[in-house]
């Protein structure tokens, strides 16, 4: 059995005067235990429904699923004292100091005074937080709350972490920091099921990455597998003029071996070859003779963005803006 096990589970929600909403519809997840485990999905995909499920906040429609052996539906107070988790928004009091808000959790759970204050100290000096550790929250940094949330999400050492969409808004330094945090968790042991639209973050942290759309899995892997399954390299152009387009997707879909898809904004065409280098030699011969200007043109094997792309048909969000609506019809809900 694995660590973390979902079989089947269902999850619908009927909004006023909208259509049924299938947040879940079948969803199977398996995760081993001391593994990173990467849910990838488009916005409103059921990434951060089933954590929920998986974290006792609600109760699926049908489907089981376990933590360890144990029945998350059936001892949701045992799976509590199990699990910790961090959300897309960091679930602090932003009057409280650092070192108060993780003294306020040790409590909740019971730790007493002198436990949840060595705790506290452990954590504000593994997230390198010792000369922030007495000011108020609400004058943190974007990524200082992000460590002190994952930090709360600790206190008690648990043996699985749920982080949903963990580096949301961070910039890239806060966001690489947190990664490491990440390593550091699972090389001790830690068992880690993560939500993210970042396909580098994927790339980097998984062990596994389950693909969701429309409330399942459609594609399970590691990344290399993943990527292998999309078979090939890739010919990539970028447009000087993107009204060029329709022109160059005609050029690639003559001397590809797939169709054709736009990234970027429509500036950027990219399609599959079955003889990378005499494809790119004849698509470049092609373009000039049409006298279309490239800002550049080259060859490359399939990345995560091509899986996803291929599997759900759009591209990945990549802004940290963006990301900030993911699956606004469950939160509602």
């Amino acid at each position: 059995m694995a660590f973390i096990e979902a079989r089947d589970l269902v999850k619908t929600y009927s909004p006023k005067g909208a259509p049924v909403v299938r947040a879940l519809d079948g969803l199977d997840l398996d995760v081993p235990q001391g593994t990173v485990a990467a849910l990838l999905g488009p916005n409103g995909a059921g990434k951060t429904t089933t954590v929920k499920v998986l974290t006792t906040l609600i109760r699926p429609d049908s489907g089981t699923a376990t933590i360890d052996g144990v029945d998350v539906l059936g001892d949701p107070q045992a799976v509590r004292r199990m699990i910790g988790a961090s959300g897309q928004y960091a679930a602090v009091d932003e009057n409280l100091t650092g070192f108060e808000n993780l003294m306020m959790v040790g409590q909740l759970y019971h730790l007493g005074t002198k436990v949840a204050r060595q705790r506290a100290k452990e954590l504000i000096e593994q997230f390198d937080l010792v000369e922030a550790q007495n000011r108020p929250v609400k004058g943190f940094s974007g990524g200082m709350r992000r460590r002190i949330d994952l930090a709360g999400a600790l206190v008690i050492k648990p043996p699985v972490l749920f982080l949903d969409e963990p580096t949301t808004g961070l910039d890239p330094r806060s966001r690489m920091g947190m990664w490491d945090v990440i390593e550091t968790l699972v090389a001790d042991g830690t068992t880690v099921l993560l939500t993210t639209q970042y396909l580098e973050e994927a790339d980097r942290l998984a062990d596994s990455i389950s693909v969701i759309d429309n409330g399942r899995v459609i594609a399970k892997g590691t990344a290399d597998e993943l990527k292998a399954s999309v078979g090939g390299q890739r010919v990539a152009l970028t447009l000087v003029n993107e009204a060029d387009g329709e022109a160059v997707r005609s050029i690639l879909a003559q001397h590809g071996s797939g169709e054709p898809v736009a990234s970027g904004g429509g500036r950027t065409w990219i399609v599959p070859v079955a003889d990378g280098a005499p494809a790119l030699s004849a698509i470049v011969a092609a373009v000039a003779q049409e006298g279309i200007s490239l800002h550049d043109a080259g060859m490359r094997r399939p990345t995560l963005d091509d899986v996803f792309l291929q599997l759900t048909g759009h591209e990945a969000e990549h802004s940290p803006d963006e990301t900030n609506r993911d699956e606004t019809t469950e939160d509602a809900a």
